[in-house]
């Protein structure tokens, strides 16, 4: 509003000083700057680092005192020799290589079947009383308890292993999308429905986007999952990759090596979970 004279009118206080205009355009109240600190790239990369950095130079410290006798745990340089010694020789690349391709199969095939049962347990009554109660019961069972019965009907070869895999990624998806899909907001379906949509044109524009981040969380706990049971398939019934890789080098003595492979699942688990973050980061702004 402006006064007689066309001037906007300046506001007081009760002491008759001037008091600051909002700006019309002004979204809200600034974020505080230590919020948009710790949300900087450059301060989360640094922040990640620390603990590792940190652990690594403990590590050194009670190796190089003689604090912990190496044959229990030996010294950082004596991992990265170890793992030299495995890439000169075109061992550690095999092993990593057909872990991870174990463990991406099996997730795969894990994954696009979780997706489509939760569809059907989240979205229709009969699935979830007909199947929800049954996979409750077999996502108990743990992954060792898989090993001989797959070994007993696939043998001791590929299928066996990313079988398993495919086990472990399957539930923490099938129970992430499942429960999100029982949760979807009525209003946004009926919304949905008042414009014509139905069956998968409903899922499609109303049901999925709204449970996009549930499903990449799922995909996220199935990921580690699968990281999980390849481990275990890899500890008892394998001739290459990490896991074997832990137990050759567990009847061999070599702690070092074993460090190394733990190091590795680590890193590795690391990065693939990185890799689906991002993808994650790109739907959420496709979709929001």
């Amino acid at each position: 509003m402006t006064d007689a004279t066309g001037a906007a009118p300046v506001l007081t206080d009760s002491e008759g000083r001037p008091l600051p205009l909002q700006n019309p355009h002004d979204s809200g109240p600034a974020r505080p700057a230590s919020a948009s600190f710790w949300a900087r790239r450059s301060t989360r990369l640094t922040g990640g680092a620390l603990l590792p950095l940190l652990l690594l130079a403990v590590w050194q410290y009670v190796t190089t005192t003689g604090l912990v006798p190496p044959y229990q745990l030996p010294s950082p340089g004596s991992v990265w020799r170890a793992a030299i010694d495995l890439a000169q020789r075109g061992d550690l690349q095999t092993h990593l290589a057909i872990s991870v391709q174990r463990v991406l199969i099996g997730f795969a095939i894990g994954a696009l079947v979780a997706l489509v049962v939760a569809a059907f347990v989240g979205l229709s009554r009969a699935g979830d009383v007909l199947l929800a109660p049954t996979l409750a019961a077999v996502r108990a069972v743990p992954s060792l308890a898989w090993v001989p019965l797959l070994i007993l009907w696939m043998k001791i070869g590929e299928e066996s292993k990313i079988t398993l895999v495919a086990i472990g990624a399957f539930f923490p998806i099938y129970t992430t999308v499942a429960a999100a899909l029982r949760h979807v907001d009525p209003h946004l379906v009926e919304a949905g429905r008042a414009f014509g949509l139905r069956g998968v044109a409903l899922f499609r524009s109303v049901q999925l986007p709204a449970v996009i981040p549930s499903v990449m969380s799922g995909l996220r706990l199935g990921l580690a999952q699968a990281w999980l049971f390849l481990v275990a398939a890899e500890l008892i019934a394998a001739s290459m990759g990490l896991g074997f890789l832990l137990t050759d080098s567990q009847n061999n003595g070599r702690v070092d090596r074993i460090l190394l492979a733990i190091v590795l699942l680590a890193v590795i688990g690391k990065l693939t979970d990185s890799v689906v973050a991002l993808v994650e980061k790109q739907l959420l702004r496709r979709f929001a």
